[in-house]
């Protein structure tokens, strides 16, 4: 389409010119420029320059690894809670940590890293990774529990709460994660800020629940779950939040939902140094 056609259905539609100047997009013959503040909305990661046109030529990853974890999160929140008596950690879809959590986030966080999106490739794929490690765990054929039954010839049994104490040391090492995204997140957007930030006590209280068990305080157990689960399901509605601005934003929908840019507002080290070199 030519220059002319363009300034044409610009001028012919107030809500046209509106829409554009919301989006501060520069359209040029053979590349697309977006604000920081789309940006982050659209990649969960502050606007970097990578080298090629990527970005362009192919869609957004970003809102199939959402909808992976969404997918994963949202159900098992739900079951740790005990909700219409579901428990058991969440076996009963332990298809979805395959082949929703982890094959999701693990192809998402490949397409963040095709596009030169550094740091929502890092997180997608660790998560993805925790989804599939989380799946493994609670397949039979895996020995997980089995490697820790009481009698091993009858896995049903009973549990050896070396099981438990092992267990947990893995979630309060996704904790540790979590609280290096948190800081990370900082330069992204508030919604993606505020995930890791639950998180964090998330997964320490999961790995409570655990090291309870381990010393035989099951009441106690259920209490640590129970507010882990909280806070997950609390991660998931914020999740969600980002996932409908996502899609919104992929359809160029005539509204956005607001992430809360944080991008613009602390500075990166690369700005600071050329405002110092300037």
């Amino acid at each position: 389409m030519s220059d002319s056609s363009d300034d044409h259905n610009l001028e012919k539609g107030g809500t046209d010119v509106r829409h554009e100047d919301m989006l501060k997009r520069v359209r040029t013959a053979g590349s697309v420029t977006i604000s920081p503040e789309i940006f982050e909305s659209m990649f969960l990661a502050p606007k970097t320059q990578v080298a090629g046109s990527l970005r362009v030529t192919f869609g957004n990853p970003t809102g199939i690894a959402i909808a992976g974890f969404l997918l994963c999160t949202t159900p098992l929140s739900m079951e740790l809670l005990g909700w219409r008596g579901a428990g058991g950690l969440g076996a009963a879809t332990v298809g979805a940590y395959f082949f929703l959590g982890g094959l999701m986030l693990t192809l998402g966080g490949i397409g963040e890293w095709i596009l030169g999106n550094t740091f929502p490739a890092i997180v997608f794929t660790s998560f993805g990774g925790y989804w599939f490690t989380f799946g493994a765990t609670l397949v039979p054929g895996y020995a997980a529990y089995a490697s820790y039954a009481t009698d091993p010839a009858n896995p049903a049994s009973g549990m050896n709460p070396t099981f438990f104490a092992s267990f947990a040391f893995f979630l309060v090492a996704m904790c540790m994660l979590c609280c290096v995204y948190c800081v990370a997140a900082l330069r992204t957007n508030i919604a993606f800020f505020l995930i890791f930030l639950m998180l964090i006590p998330c997964f320490g209280c999961l790995a409570a629940a655990f090291f309870a068990l381990a010393d035989g305080n099951t009441a106690g157990a259920v209490v640590y779950q129970h507010v882990g689960a909280a806070l997950l399901l609390a991660v998931t509605i914020v999740g969600w939040w980002i996932f409908i601005a996502l899609v919104l934003l992929a359809v160029d929908f005539p509204f956005l939902i607001p992430l809360g840019d944080l991008s613009t507002h602390i500075k990166g080290f690369s700005d600071r140094q050329k405002a110092k070199s300037g």
